[in-house]
């Protein structure tokens, strides 16, 4: 699996996982939903993905977005 498809991949996860806890345990976690996809915005503009220079650094190889 390339990084572009493990930061989708990984954005995914955050997203079903916050709505399961908004959910559960309250509706703030709907924040975190937020985050993510204004974090998946601003990295289509810019290029720079925190959660890509992550697993980067765990191995993951580059793809074509996130070299």
């Amino acid at each position: 699996m390339t990084l572009d498809r493990s930061v989708m991949a990984f954005a995914g996860f955050m997203v079903l996982l916050s709505l399961a806890f908004a959910e559960f345990f309250g509706p703030l976690w709907l924040l975190l939903t937020a985050f993510v996809g204004l974090n998946l915005i601003q990295a289509s503009f810019t290029g720079f993905c925190p959660a890509a220079m992550i697993l980067k650094r765990v191995g993951v190889k580059s793809g074509c977005a996130f070299s």
